[in-house]
């Protein structure tokens, strides 16, 4: 029988959630946080008939040894923090660092972390390694759409939209619709947006373009995206013109689009990883998924909300202790 696993982007749900809040202090803002991730993980659990929920974290990426200008972007933004910035930062880390303890060693949440891969690489691997089990991520992440399919689907803590390959919808399962066309949100095409996330890079990850300033739709004498994920299958004239084009960057350098491509596709793909971290990634998996359950749950549980003043959770324990109750097994 299928199961049906959360899966959660555990920092990227809490520290986006600390700007839903604003003009409070760092201690209020991180309470708000708990309530955000806690609320959006039992409301997935209820809506899904959840059988159990695994908290993915983050370690240093393997794509940084890839290549180094990875990210390489988010400590330069971290060095020009203020000083109150910086003990924002301090105090959030601190609350996320005793949630993770809480989820590890007082839950049966089963909880994946490993020194080189992402939270991102244990999603798409766990749901790799459960093919025939329903997935749920929770995450605002827009990466997550390219591992959109019949049994994966993605909920936004955030906003608390629903996105899945039929359409996209909000907290009161009606169809989100463009605020500028007034039309309803076509649903997402998990292959295009890979495709062309490859070729326009991520500059919140610091990936650069393969083809910079490359068009949309093609015109009479230049081949588009469009045109060129339309021939991506066949690999025929619009696929090759595209691929084998050429362009230099502002040093000078002459590029390849292919080997851009390539390269940004390894960064961006999140099925593209190297076998010794896959291989690294399955043996977490199995050492976790066999640990001892957790007794008294619910008691750690109110233990938990007793420290961080998070009185309508604890309000609603029974609820919340299903899930941090359920184990792998």
């Amino acid at each position: 029988m299928a199961k049906t696993f959360l899966l959660v982007d555990a920092a990227n749900m809490f520290f986006r959630a600390r700007h839903v809040v604003r003009g409070e202090d760092p201690e209020t803002k991180a309470g708000m946080a708990y309530h955000i991730m806690f609320n959006s993980i039992n409301k997935v659990w209820r809506d899904f008939k959840g059988s159990h929920v695994v908290i993915c974290l983050e370690g240093r990426s393997w794509r940084k040894d890839a290549d180094v200008n990875y990210k390489a972007n988010r400590a330069v933004a971290r060095a020009a923090l203020s000083v109150k910035e910086q003990e924002e930062d301090r105090i959030f880390w601190q609350a996320f660092d005793e949630l993770k303890a809480f989820f590890e060693s007082k839950s049966n949440c089963t909880v994946l972390q490993h020194p080189r891969c992402e939270a991102d690489d244990f999603i798409a691997r766990f749901i790799q390694t459960h093919p025939d089990d329903d997935h749920v991520i929770v995450s605002s992440d827009t990466d997550f759409y390219q591992l959109l399919a019949p049994n994966v689907k993605q909920f936004n803590g955030i906003t608390k939209n629903l996105i899945t390959i039929e359409g996209t919808f909000d907290e009161k399962n009606r169809r989100l619709v463009d605020k500028k066309t007034k039309e309803v949100l076509p649903p997402p095409n998990p292959k295009w947006i890979l495709f062309e996330k490859c070729m326009r890079g991520d500059s919140t990850d610091n990936v650069f373009s393969a083809f910079p300033g490359v068009r949309t739709k093609g015109t009479s004498k230049k081949v588009g995206l469009l045109e060129a994920f339309a021939d991506m299958d066949g690999k025929g004239y619009n696929w090759n013109n595209m691929m084998l084009q050429r362009w230099v960057d502002h040093e000078g350098v002459e590029h390849r689009v292919r080997d851009r491509y390539l390269a940004n596709k390894l960064l961006i793909d999140l099925t593209e990883q190297p076998d010794d971290i896959k291989a690294a990634m399955d043996e977490t998996i199995s050492k976790v998924t066999e640990k001892d359950p957790v007794r008294q749950v619910g008691l750690h549980f109110v233990k938990f909300c007793g420290k961080w003043n998070l009185v309508a959770i604890a309000d609603r324990m029974t609820e919340h202790s299903d899930y941090l109750g359920a184990t792998y097994k």
